[in-house]
């Protein structure tokens, strides 16, 4: 067909109207055009009004541990009875007089300042039973042999709808944490890192959250969101910061934690709050011993097993009571009853990461334990783990405190700001808590759930051990001078000189 029979074709008159051909077929195309549009409005207005039936369901209350609460049960029959509610046990409730020992010369005032702390992630789920050992509570717990009492606790998600799709938490759309935030305001930044940036935020009924807005970079947000909320959702610890919800929307993906207001140990030990005070020996001790808490819950109540990978003062987060609540769980891995460590990239931070993790990638709950042993040795002297600024010899925390002990001069490494000095049993206890976790035989280091003990007995640590291990070296050279016929007078010569010569090496 010719372009001339084609526009004749075009140009004549149809019936409809008579219009012409190509005027009929504009028209056509137009109402499809139209039609299509008025379809997807009409889509739009249907969703707006779920949602906002959303909004009109029933309130929900989600468990909430409070400050005060030691162990949260959950799956208790008394739970069962009144599951508007979660019936918690008490126990070491924090009075204004014991959080006012906690630090010398400290005002009674806050600044703005107590604001800008560094906000970072949290904890981790899979749900298992109490263990004995960690001397903790879980979300799964089974109950403690103490009496308990039940108490209705108020969530900090009261007055939110609950429409989360995993079973747990609340899920917030983009908008609520853009109101919460005032859009993400670089006002409300309390810190970044590669990760993302952390705001600080409040909900529509008033509660004060941290949203940890993940940086979408080759899907590392993705990647770093799956990790934490497949790890976190539904685990419970008085020492664990805890995880509220999360936002997935379109390529956003964010999650929202409890706001913890008295700064991380870096800021009480090197930083901005030290101007709040100093932390006396007593606080560090609490602080360390609900660190110690929370890494024997991950490691020996849970299955699999937690290892967090960047245990550091910056990631101790300490609320008003100067409880420690461990934070940021991005880089953390699991770890399966049949496994005695997985190889994985080395991460971590400089000077806080296991020798052997560091050379070999080899990654078990024993390079917690190490990172564990530099906090500790950080608390005690007030010294970063690593420090240029210092003599060659003192650049090393680890290294340094053991020439010092070594040479006999272990009261020197306390941590000149401390205006009261600990007792020499308490310095020797902390020291020794220490050595033991910084072993650089990884299989000589205790489990967590031992350094509790350790921290938690008045009595010098591994007193049981050494008495075990007295009785053994006792028993040996009884049998030796039973096989020469020695006399029994020889046995309790020789049975002093092992008890004593065990006691040296162990305290140093």
């Amino acid at each position: 067909m010719s372009s001339g029979d084609l526009k004749s074709d075009l140009s004549r008159k149809t019936s409809f109207l008579g219009l012409k051909l190509w005027v009929v077929m504009g028209l056509c195309v137009g109402v499809f055009i139209v039609g299509i549009l008025c379809i997807l409005s009409i889509w739009v207005t249907c969703r707006r009004k779920s949602r906002r039936t959303l909004d009109g369901y029933s309130h929900c209350q989600i468990p909430h541990v409070s400050k005060d609460i030691k162990v949260d049960r959950v799956g208790a029959a008394n739970v069962h009875d009144h599951p508007e509610s979660l019936f918690l046990t008490i126990h070491d409730k924090p009075n204004e007089t014991t959080s006012e020992k906690m630090l010398v010369h400290l005002g009674r005032s806050k600044s703005s300042d107590a604001d800008n702390i560094s906000q970072c992630s949290s904890i981790f789920h899979h749900e298992r039973g109490f263990s004995s050992q960690s001397g903790e509570e879980g979300s799964s717990g089974t109950v403690r042999k103490q009496p308990s009492y039940g108490i209705a606790m108020p969530s900090p998600l009261i007055g939110l709808p609950e429409v989360s799709q995993l079973g747990w938490g609340h899920w917030f759309t983009l908008r609520d944490l853009e109101l919460a935030t005032n859009r993400f305001s670089a006002e409300n930044v309390l810190g970044e890192g590669g990760y993302g940036v952390v705001y600080k935020g409040r909900l529509i009924n008033g509660t004060e959250v941290a949203v940890k807005k993940l940086l979408n970079n080759l899907g590392q947000a993705e990647k770093e969101f799956r990790v934490e909320v497949e790890a976190i959702g539904h685990v419970r610890h008085k020492n664990l910061v805890r995880l509220l919800g999360y936002c997935i929307e379109g390529v956003h993906r964010m999650l929202v934690y409890e706001y913890v207001n008295n700064g991380n140990l870096e800021q009480w030990l090197h930083g901005a709050m030290r101007h709040h005070g100093t932390l006396t020996w007593e606080a560090r001790v609490k602080v360390l011993l609900g660190t110690a808490k929370a890494l024997a819950y991950l490691h020996e109540a849970i299955e699999p097993k937690v290892i967090h990978r960047d245990i550091k003062s910056s990631n101790i987060l300490i609320d008003d009571a100067f409880n420690a609540k461990v934070s940021d769980f991005g880089l953390a891995k699991l770890l399966d009853s049949g496994e005695s460590h997985i190889t994985t990239r080395v991460m971590g931070t400089f000077g806080y990461v296991a020798p052997e993790y560091a050379n070999t990638g080899l990654l078990n709950e024993k390079s917690d334990i190490y990172s564990f042993g530099v906090l500790v040795l950080e608390a005690v002297t007030g010294r970063d783990p690593v420090d240029y600024s210092r003599p060659a010899n003192e650049v090393n925390l680890v290294e340094w405190l053991k020439m010092m002990v070594g040479n006999r001069r272990a009261e020197e490494v306390v941590d000149s700001d401390i205006e009261v000095r600990p007792s020499t049993r308490a310095l020797k206890r902390a020291l020794l808590v220490a050595l033991r976790c910084v072993d650089p035989d990884s299989e000589k280091r205790p489990r967590m759930s031992q350094v509790v003990r350790m921290l938690e007995t008045e009595e010098v640590p591994y007193r049981e051990d050494r008495r075990n291990r007295r009785s053994r070296t006792a028993s040996m050279e009884i049998e030796s001078v039973k096989e020469s016929c020695s006399s029994s007078a020889d046995v309790e010569s020789k049975v002093g000189r092992a008890d004593s010569s065990t006691s040296d090496t162990i305290l140093g």
